[in-house]
């Protein structure tokens, strides 16, 4: 009997320390996971998402002049040219689809893409070539999971129209200014190799 009681005991703790271990292991999986659950797009109506794609569309467009004055790099010039262009026709568009459903879009760039504008425009050379395609590859990173979200889950349908038939633009755009990231790059590297064997 004393054999059997002792038993029941060391179960009964086992399933005990088990039962809390299980707790705490998903209080930590829940805890991990909670940040990946809530991204900020998630958050954002039809009309704020036109408000921020407008934003974009006037900060590609402003930086894209900027590029094709100031770049050095015939590539960097040639995407700046592109963003202009595409990013125009794009902004067309959201301005149809906002139109049919009464969203009155800013007319000016905001606080940021100001502050982005203003410090590129400060810099020459290389240093502005791989600046500027940093700040292409990293902004159109963000819009495409932002358009990604509204073409699946908008509720706006002129929105949620625009947000498709736009993505596979963005993400056109987003391999090109990888592939002008790495370009520059590459000419950086070139560059102070040359210029280390001239020294030496």
């Amino acid at each position: 009997m004393h054999k059997d009681t002792c038993l029941a005991g060391v179960a009964a703790l086992a399933l005990l320390f088990a039962g809390s271990a299980f707790a705490q292991s998903e209080k930590l999986s829940t805890n991990k996971a909670e940040p990946q659950s809530k991204p900020a797009i998630h958050k954002m109506s039809d009309s704020e998402f036109a408000r921020k794609a407008n934003w974009a569309n006037l900060a590609e467009v402003k930086l894209g002049d900027l590029a094709e004055q100031k770049a050095t790099t015939q590539a960097v010039k040639d995407f700046g040219q592109h963003m202009v262009t595409d990013h125009n026709k794009a902004e067309d568009n959201l301005k149809s689809a906002a139109t049919k459903d009464n969203i009155t879009l800013p007319g000016q760039l905001d606080a940021r893409d100001q502050a982005t504008y203003d410090r590129l425009s400060k810099l020459s050379g290389q240093a502005f070539d791989r600046a500027y395609a940093r700040d292409m590859v990293r902004g159109h990173a963000a819009d495409v999971a932002e358009f990604r979200h509204e073409a699946t889950e908008g509720k706006d349908a002129a929105i949620k129209t625009f947000a498709a038939q736009t993505l596979p633009t963005l993400e056109n755009h987003l391999k090109e200014a990888r592939k002008v990231l790495r370009s520059v790059s590459a000419t950086n590297v070139s560059h102070a190799k040359n210029t280390s064997h001239t020294g030496a």
